[in-house]
C-alpha cells in the first residue's frame, strides 16, 4: 500500500524559474492561490547550497502544511526531511531509493513509455509523472510528448495517481484533468506569472471545475 497522494496543484520551482524573485516569495504566493504541494528542482548547484535552499523553503511550507518534494537528490531529501523525492529515467531508480530510504516517504517517477507501467520501478512508485503532456522548454530530455490521448491511455492502464506536467496552463488545465490527471504540475504558468497567486488560483479553479 503506497502513501496517499491527495494533491491537486503541484508547483515545481527553482531559483532560475522565478523571474528574478525568490523561491520563497513565489512559493508563498502560489500556496495562497491554491498550490498544495511543492517540488524543489535544482540541477546545477552544489549539494550544500541545495540543502540550504530546501531547508528555507521547507520552513515556509511547514507553516502552511504544504509538503516538500525534492527532485532527484536523495541526500537532500533525507537531510531536510522532505515528504518525498521525484525521479526520472536518467536519475536514481525508485527501487534503489526504496532500498535506501524506504517507506512511508512519497516517491514520484516520470514515465516516458507505456511499457514502463509494468516495471518494478513503477511498482515502487507512489505516483507517476506523465511528462510531458505537451512539449515544454523547461524539460528537453524527454522522449514522448503524451498529449491528451496518451494521458488517457495511461489512465486506463494504471490506478496510480497521475501528475501531468508539460506546458500546463489555465487554458488547458480543465481538459488535462478530464483526460485523466489527478494533479497538475506547473512551472512557468506560475513561476513566470506577474501574479503567482492569481495564476495559481486560476489553475485551481479549472481543476475543481473538471473534477
Amino acid at each position: 500500500m503506497g502513501i496517499e497522494f491527495p494533491y491537486r496543484l503541484y508547483l515545481v520551482v527553482s531559483q532560475e524559474s522565478c523571474a528574478g524573485r525568490s523561491i520563497i516569495e513565489v512559493a508563498e504566493q502560489a500556496i495562497a492561490g491554491g498550490v498544495d504541494i511543492v517540488q524543489l528542482r535544482e540541477k546545477n548547484i552544489p549539494t550544500e547550497v541545495f540543502v540550504e535552499r530546501a531547508m528555507l523553503l521547507k520552513d515556509v511550507l511547514d507553516k502552511h502544511n504544504v509538503p516538500l518534494i525534492i527532485n532527484d537528490n536523495l541526500e537532500v531529501a533525507m537531510k531536510v526531511g522532505a515528504l518525498g523525492i521525484h525521479v526520472g529515467n536518467n536519475d536514481t531508480p525508485p527501487t534503489g531509493i526504496r532500498a535506501t530510504w524506504g517507506a512511508p516517504h512519497c516517491l514520484g517517477y516520470s514515465i516516458e513509455y507505456l511499457e514502463q507501467l509494468q516495471t518494478d520501478q513503477t511498482k515502487a512508485s507512489d505516483y507517476l509523472g506523465v511528462s510531458p503532456v505537451f512539449s515544454t522548454a523547461t524539460k528537453t530530455d524527454t522522449v514522448t510528448e503524451w498529449g491528451l490521448g496518451g494521458l488517457a491511455r495511461i489512465r486506463a492502464l494504471t490506478d496510480k495517481p497521475l501528475v501531468a506536467i508539460g506546458s500546463i496552463n489555465v487554458d488547458n488545465a480543465f481538459e488535462v484533468v478530464r483526460a485523466g490527471a489527478d494533479c497538475l504540475a506547473v512551472v512557468s504558468a506560475i513561476c513566470q506569472a506577474q501574479d503567482p497567486a492569481k495564476a495559481a488560483e486560476g489553475l485551481r479553479n479549472e481543476i475543481e471545475k473538471a473534477l
